[in-house]
């Protein structure tokens, strides 16, 4: 009988994005929490809500974009937390727009030692997207990051992209120098972020994890699948410009369902009425997305910004359900090719339109594949010992050098 390793007591810092807008990151957020607890592991929140800020008087939503950088309220906050509550590690998250990263100093000056999930690009790009224009952007990369503010990459604007540039710039060795350890989600994501100056030290793989909610496909399916934001960089024009080439060839016999929210919803909405071959489902809850994902063909993922996951692949997976992806990035990772599903050149619609075309045509083995990948590599049980095995890594870390100064 193997000896149990003793419970962590662990303080989680989020911001957590609008409820208007699906987010993965709040997902995971919240499944690593819940997998920690019922592990019998102590977790807390320090947490704030960008929802808040439109219950906010005037002159504090004035305050907000200056506080990006910097919020020295956080930090005080915080550091009242860790003195009361003396965790052995802190767990960082997403700190825009209303954490910033004072928060590193309330953990410096409290000797806890830190782990950061990036969950996106941020370190090195000031939206976190490395998108611009309908293509890859780095120019930011490792620089004064002028060019977002030149080209208003945050909403279009380069005032709004004023304090996120500066968050950047005045914080990155912060982040570096106070993280012990940063969990990228991919290794493909990992290694764009070395490409472009991150110490690569500090850079493990820590891949997310999907509960397994035991619906599974049953037969070849029904549709094909879109489940995601409806977003220029996500590939929807893409993947409406590819349903187009096919409709034009006479169809493959079954519908594109799209389901989601974003800035591109009023755009899908007049492109699929009154097209038997489309239905436009929305924005879903967790169960409607289980079951449309269940009833799928193939989940369509066609990103042409450099995915650092892929959640919905993974979901995907779960249920025994292949992929159709863009070949690049950590969805490339993902997905092996005529295996586990179909990978498509990127920003191609003629590709993916082929694409589309063989999964449609594909054996159901490609399902079971997928399925038996899940299971190897993204359960509950694999995401706990990685994430908990982290923990212990740096904290072991932490306590040597302790020991060496003293």
């Amino acid at each position: 009988m193997t000896e149990r390793s003793p419970d962590l007591r662990v303080l989680v810092l989020h911001n957590r994005y609008r409820s208007e807008q699906p987010s993965g990151e709040n997902n995971v957020v919240d499944a690593e929490v819940a997998m920690l607890r019922e592990a019998g592991h102590q977790v807390d929140l320090f947490e704030r809500r960008s929802d808040d800020i439109a219950e906010m008087s005037m002159v504090r939503k004035a305050l907000v974009p200056l506080r990006v950088p910097w919020n020295p309220a956080t930090r005080t906050a915080l550091a009242e937390r860790l003195r009361r509550e003396r965790p052995d590690i802190v767990h960082v998250h997403n700190t825009f727009p209303l954490l910033s990263p004072s928060v590193l100093e309330a953990c410096r000056d409290a000797n806890v030692p830190v782990v950061a999930t990036l969950h996106n690009y941020t370190q090195i790009c000031p939206t976190g997207t490395l998108y611009r224009d309908g293509a890859t952007c780095t120019a930011c990369a490792g620089k004064i990051p002028l060019p977002a503010v030149r080209y208003g990459c945050y909403r279009g604007s380069a005032a709004a992209t004023v304090p996120v540039a500066l968050n950047l710039l005045t914080n990155r060795r912060r982040w570096w120098s106070t993280v012990s350890r940063f969990l990228c989600i991919s290794d493909a994501q990992r290694r764009t972020l070395i490409a472009n100056g991150m110490p690569a030290e500090l850079l493990t793989v820590k891949y997310n994890f999907v509960e397994d909610m035991g619906v599974r496909r049953v037969g070849p399916g029904e549709h094909l699948l879109y489940l995601g934001r409806l977003a220029e960089e996500k590939g929807v024009r893409l993947l409406m410009a590819a349903w187009d080439r096919i409709a034009s060839a006479g169809g493959l016999g079954v519908p594109l369902v799209i389901a989601g929210a974003g800035p591109l919803a009023d755009e899908v909405t007049t492109w699929a009425r009154g097209r038997a071959d489309v239905r436009f489902a929305g924005l879903q809850d967790k169960a409607g997305s289980r079951e449309l994902t269940a009833r799928a063909i193939a989940v369509v993922v066609p990103s042409q910004w450099l995915e650092t996951f892929g959640l919905v692949v993974v979901e995907a997976m779960a249920a025994g359900v292949p992929s159709v992806v863009a070949g690049h990035s950590s969805l490339a990772e993902l997905v092996q090719d005529g295996v586990t599903g179909m990978t498509h050149t990127p920003g191609d619609a003629a590709s993916l339109a082929a694409a589309l075309g063989q999964i449609v045509r594909a054996p159901t083995s490609l399902g079971n594949a997928a399925r038996a990948r899940y299971e190897r590599e993204f359960t509950r049980t694999a995401g706990l010992a990685n994430l908990v095995g982290a923990y212990h890594q740096v904290i072991e870390e932490a306590s040597r050098g302790a020991q060496t100064v003293r």
